[in-house]
């Protein structure tokens, strides 16, 4: 029998491109999106709506789901956005919806789905996660806090699943070029004294997305989790993806020297 995969916010980026390659290997392929109408017709696969922040739906969710299906055996974890923007600046309502929907929204989704896994005593539990999850860069705070919130919950959950057969991992991608700038929400309040260093952050970050790889490599990274049985945990997915997280372990001070290099030297190159 074909196996049922779950990914959600399958509208778009790894979601959408992940959903229909699973179709195309022959794999039963439910994909969400808080507006399912408006994709439809342009996708092969089953679109469920889905607002992971909204309780209602997703208990209305899980309802639907389990009615046209009678096992889950895997879920996929890719529905959130990236808030950008400097710590001071991101107000503390941006944040707190930023981790509504990253952290909590992946945490009660997933929580809806553990009882069937667990009676069913199978199941892998795969989330997409972001090397914003193993370092914490300018621009970025209350995104990295998200993805590094979900690392340590799945990490725990890796062990309390064990006995049940249930495989938890991450993947950790680099940018790639997907549209999560393009869809990111901006912190909303500006303060002057952070103008240079904002605008020079703004440009860098534009930039290293439109040299960034094509997201190839992270779809195969999911297809070769799909199909093992198996999985370790972590799965960083890109250039530097395993480096900067060990540089950053080992020798923060390094680490952090590099960043700064980095955008100092993308400024000079501006003038």
């Amino acid at each position: 029998m074909k196996q049922n995969i779950l990914v959600t916010g399958a509208s778009s980026g790894f979601g959408l491109l992940l959903a229909t390659e699973l179709h195309k290997k022959g794999y039963h392929v439910i994909g969400t999106s808080r507006n399912p109408e408006h994709l439809q017709s342009e996708v092969p696969f089953k679109m469920l709506e889905l607002d992971i922040t909204d309780d209602d739906s997703i208990q209305s969710f899980g309802k639907r789901l389990f009615s046209e299906i009678d096992k889950l055996d895997v879920l996929i974890n890719n529905a959130g956005f990236y808030l950008s923007g400097l710590a001071e600046e991101t107000s503390i309502e941006q944040g707190k919806q930023q981790l509504e929907t990253n952290f909590w929204g992946t945490i009660k989704l997933t929580n809806l789905i553990l009882p069937h896994f667990r009676k069913q005593r199978s199941g892998k539990i795969i989330t997409l996660s972001s090397i914003m999850g193993l370092i914490s860069l300018p621009g970025g705070a209350y995104y990295a806090a998200s993805k590094h919130a979900l690392e340590g919950y799945f990490r725990a959950l890796r062990f309390e699943l064990n006995e049940f057969n249930i495989k938890v991992s991450m993947v950790e991608p680099v940018g790639f070029k997907t549209n999560i700038v393009t869809n990111s929400k901006v912190a909303e309040n500006k303060i002057s004294d952070y103008h240079k260093y904002r605008t020079t952050l703004e440009d860098y970050t534009r930039d290293l997305f439109t040299k960034s790889e094509e997201p190839t490599a992270v779809v195969k990274t999911l297809l070769k989790l799909v199909e093992s049985n198996n999985p370790k945990f972590n799965h960083p997915v890109g250039k530097g993806s395993t480096l900067f997280p060990a540089i950053q372990y080992f020798s923060f001070k390094t680490f952090e020297k590099s960043v700064i290099k980095n955008i100092n030297k993308f400024n000079s190159t501006k003038k």
